[in-house]
């Protein structure tokens, strides 16, 4: 019989009773009870693992540059909505992926997200690396530090998992580092608009996968976010499997939980052919790091 776990992957649009130009704490709470909402649906569902999208508790502010942003951050894994997703967690007996605005200190802020046990435990986090700024509308190095951490993985009840964010995953390196710290599902939560990068959405990730004989459960957004218009989160949540295969998929312009059962001896079985980790040759790879601009 094989492992297999129940994961779950949830998109989100802005309320649209929500004035986003008004009280940030007031568009704050209208997310996170959302969330919530759609957190309980997953356990109904008997989701194990659960990955919510990138800056769950807002809209993508990066559209601007505008310092009042700086009031969503909070500490991790001491902020109020790690402690709440801790809560949720063991409530339902669910492992959460709640990426969050992390303060370190005053003026050092990352894109990060918090890992949580089935057992309300705080595993860890993961700091988003690579940090896109460029036209339109993804200002990132305004508001974001990049990640030190590293790329690490989270023993779970239910699995190893490691984690990528956004724009991370037109990196092949951190996707490699991933598989070879042994996780066997990667989660991706975005925050992506339809347009240049759309025909890459179920290119790079199936080829992660592939590459890397593990699965990735990939998030993005809903909706069009008020006032900046800068394009369409195109939902579209996905699992794939380590052949590449999509076999659950979320829609376009809809918030949803995304469900699929993962078969965690599939990647066994795909690792057994493919051998990419025992063909590797690191010893000729030198130039990665040596080449630098």
């Amino acid at each position: 019989m094989g492992r297999t776990i129940r994961g779950g992957l949830i998109q989100a649009s802005v309320p649209q009773n929500v004035d986003p130009s008004g009280p940030i704490e007031r568009l704050k709470q209208a997310m996170i009870e959302k969330h919530l909402g759609l957190i309980a649906q997953a356990a109904k569902e008997r989701v194990q693992v659960l990955c919510l999208q990138e800056l769950f508790y807002g809209p993508y502010f990066c559209a601007e540059q505008d310092k009042k942003w700086y009031g969503l951050t909070e500490k991790v894994p001491d902020g109020p909505t790690t402690k709440l997703m801790q809560e949720r967690a063991k409530q339902h007996g669910m492992a959460i992926i709640a990426p969050v605005y992390e303060k370190e200190i005053e003026g050092v802020y990352y894109n990060t997200a918090a890992v949580i046990g089935p057992d309300g435990r705080y595993l860890g986090k993961y700091r988003k690396q690579h940090i896109p700024h460029c036209a339109p509308g993804f200002w990132e190095k305004f508001y974001f530090k990049p990640g030190n951490m590293g790329y690490p993985v989270f023993q779970t009840d239910f699995g190893t998992i490691g984690v990528y964010i956004c724009y991370d995953r037109h990196f092949p390196e951190g996707a490699r580092l991933l598989g070879l710290k042994g996780a066997e599902v990667v989660f991706n939560p975005s925050a992506t608009v339809a347009g240049l990068s759309e025909y890459l959405w179920k290119l790079e990730q199936p080829a992660h996968a592939v590459a890397n004989g593990y699965f990735i459960g990939a998030i993005n957004r809903v909706g069009i976010e008020k006032p900046w218009n800068m394009g369409e989160f195109y939902g579209q949540s996905y699992f794939c499997t380590p052949r590449g295969k999509i076999i659950s998929e979320g829609p376009r312009d809809k918030d949803a939980v995304v469900v699929s059962d993962l078969d965690l001896e599939l990647i066994t079985e795909v690792r057994q052919v493919w051998q990419f980790y025992r063909d590797r040759r690191p010893e000729t790879y030198q130039d990665l790091t040596a080449l630098l601009p």
